[in-house]
């Protein structure tokens, strides 16, 4: 089983431990352990559209606040 922390997001996501739309905070609360810095920027890096050319598993829905896109489920 995966323990990265897109993983651990879906996995969160799918048990209801985190509800979405969800914050940095509110995953690094679901999936402690990384660096504060960590959470907000994978939400960041992985959302659809984002400049790097990332693979999209979130959308951005407000400032800060992400769903899972549904391929990502």
């Amino acid at each position: 089983m995966c323990n990265c922390l897109l993983c651990r997001i879906g996995r969160a996501v799918e048990k209801g431990k985190l509800k979405e739309p969800f914050r940095a905070a509110d995953v690094k609360k679901a999936c402690p352990g990384n660096r504060d810095g960590t959470y907000s920027g994978t939400l960041s890096r992985h959302r659809k559209g984002n400049p790097g050319g990332n693979p999209a598993y979130f959308k951005r829905v407000a400032p800060g606040s992400y769903r899972l896109l549904k391929k990502s489920r």
